[in-house]
């Protein structure tokens, strides 16, 4: 799989709003966020095109600038820069009263497949530290089992890469390394990312747990 798009300019992201069903989670995400903010507020903001949209109805007009935010990728870094967030760092003392983040699946029991943005590990890492993760997620993104719709994302380590994925082959069949103009996409934390279809007689705990004690593997989506 290619890189996922990239909004160039404000226009971009304002343009995510024309979906009726990304605009009705985006103006709800955001509602939730301006009922809670205040002066002390940290805002946790992954990555993708419904989180985009959803800093768009936030940074209308002035009453959020100088919001506190802690970014889950150099994208959303940048975007946040054009509403007038100010970026901080997860340094320890810093916790995000709410993360903000979009989804490629949404099971009924909640599960979530995430990392199609190519951010997954730091989303994770901003996830576990807040106190409240808001999930955007269109209809379109429920199914049934996890892995209906989309592959998995699992980042990995660059040293040795293509022998992890040979591992991984051995158990979950196919998998694929995810690329940029032809080459193996890097993330911002410089590793690789590979992708695979989630087995449907295998739970997603099962493999989660597994991906988890396979060495070479950062983590999953």
């Amino acid at each position: 799989m290619e890189r996922s798009w990239q909004p160039q300019d404000r226009d971009d992201v304002a343009a995510l709003l024309d979906d009726p069903a990304r605009a009705a989670v985006a103006a709800s995400a955001a509602e939730a966020v301006r009922d809670a903010a205040g002066s002390d507020t940290v805002l946790g903001l992954g990555s993708g095109r419904a989180l985009w949209a959803t800093m768009e109805l936030l940074g209308r007009g002035d009453d959020l600038r100088g919001l506190r935010v802690v970014t889950a990728s150099s994208t959303t870094q940048r975007i946040a820069g054009w509403y007038g967030f100010v970026v901080v760092e997860l340094d320890g003392d810093v916790r995000p009263d709410r993360y903000i983040d979009g989804a490629d699946e949404v099971a009924g029991d909640l599960g979530l497949i995430k990392g199609h943005g190519n951010a997954l590990l730091r989303e994770k890492l901003i996830a576990v530290a807040a106190r409240w993760f808001v999930v955007v997620a269109e209809a379109s993104k429920r199914v049934g089992r996890l892995g209906e719709q989309c592959t998995l994302p699992v980042e990995v380590v660059r040293f040795g890469w293509a022998d992890t994925r040979r591992r991984l082959r051995q158990r979950f069949g196919e998998v694929t390394v995810r690329t940029d103009q032809g080459q193996p996409l890097v993330t911002d934390e410089g590793n690789l990312v590979l992708e695979f279809v989630l087995p449907g007689d295998i739970s997603a705990v099962t493999v989660a747990r597994e991906l988890e004690a396979t060495v070479g593997v950062v983590d999953h989506g």
